[in-house]
């Protein structure tokens, strides 16, 4: 079996403390539900389930039903929440993963679970390497992190990034379980599912390969992080109309990153695409004026950021 106290240890780069508790997200589907169990076998009684119903289908209600009597049966504490908000017309996945964390965040920390585990493995995290491939992502490539800060003194831990898919349907086989299937996991609409197909299809492409490199990646993008803050402790200034940021000399991947938070100063909920800030960063690399998100850039050898005046109304 999965040896999960030692994936959550090296996911977490510390040891797993005796006095934390975990809280492990389950939908119902083969990757959750192994996770469910690997938790119970190595941390019996210091874990709790948390599903969470967005009334997207209308077997979602049932399917949290089904994980609340497995976990009941293993004598495991479990909580269902549910989405109530409205759901935009467009771009319904990410607004639901937005919505599922944030509901999974404020109960770990009413209930005291500062760890919570998700079930993303090697084929999730070679498959999102593909995808922002296909994109051509710049920062993205370093694919789906070990873990993350999710705000309130709880983290986000994936210690199953270096599994496969097929390991995980076997500890679920293993213990007799029926996994939910959720039909979206085929849908062709969906990027994913092209790059599932294409993994499946490709003998050659290590799925556990390809995300060992994501993972390497990652550590190089850890590196810029800590290289642009102490470059924008040194280059970039501030006055009461904005920021000058001294360009002369950086990489472009550390003047990136700066230009990045600078656009997010002044807009915190904007989330400009790598494309825009190249453009942006041309435009200002030949001493030009630029606007992003609400925030105009002057070039030249020290680039000038200001909220953009607001447009004016015509008629």
């Amino acid at each position: 079996m999965t040896d999960l106290a030692a994936l959550l240890d090296a996911a977490l780069g510390r040891p797993f403390a005796p006095g934390e508790r975990l809280a492990i997200a389950v939908s119902g589907g083969p990757d959750s539900t192994a996770l469910l169990l690997l938790a119970a076998h190595a941390f019996a009684g210091r874990i709790a389930a948390v599903t969470v119903d967005h009334g997207l289908r209308a077997d979602a209600a049932a399917e949290a039903a089904s994980v609340a009597a497995l976990c009941r049966a293993r004598g495991i504490p479990h909580a269902t929440l549910r989405w109530d908000g409205p759901w935009p017309a467009a771009n319904i996945q990410a607004e639901a993963r937005l919505a599922r964390y944030a509901l999974l965040r404020d109960w770990c920390a009413t209930t005291g679970h500062g760890l919570l585990l998700t079930a993303h493995h090697a084929d999730d995290q070679a498959e999102t390497l593909l995808m922002r491939l296909a994109r051509g992502s710049g920062t993205g490539l370093a694919g789906i992190r070990a873990q993350r800060p999710l705000g309130t003194g709880v983290t986000l831990v994936r210690p199953l990034l270096g599994v496969r898919r097929a390991a995980l349907a076997a500890v679920v086989a293993r213990a007799g379980i029926t996994p939910v299937t959720d039909p979206a996991n085929d849908d062709p609409k969906y990027d994913r599912t092209h790059a599932r197909r294409l993994l499946a299809a490709t003998d050659w492409i290590d799925a556990v390969q390809v995300a060992a490199s994501a993972a390497h990646l990652g550590e190089a993008q850890m590196a810029l992080d800590w290289a642009a803050e102490r470059a924008w402790a040194g280059r970039v200034s501030a006055d009461d109309s904005g920021l000058s940021l001294d360009i002369a000399g950086l990489p472009t991947a550390i003047a990136r990153r700066l230009v990045a938070r600078v656009i997010g100063h002044f807009a915190p909920n904007a989330r400009p695409r790598g494309a825009q800030i190249t453009r942006l960063m041309a435009r200002l690399g030949i001493g030009g004026t630029a606007t992003l998100a609400g925030v105009r850039g002057r070039g030249g050898h020290i680039w000038r950021f200001t909220s953009a005046p607001p447009r004016r109304k015509i008629g």
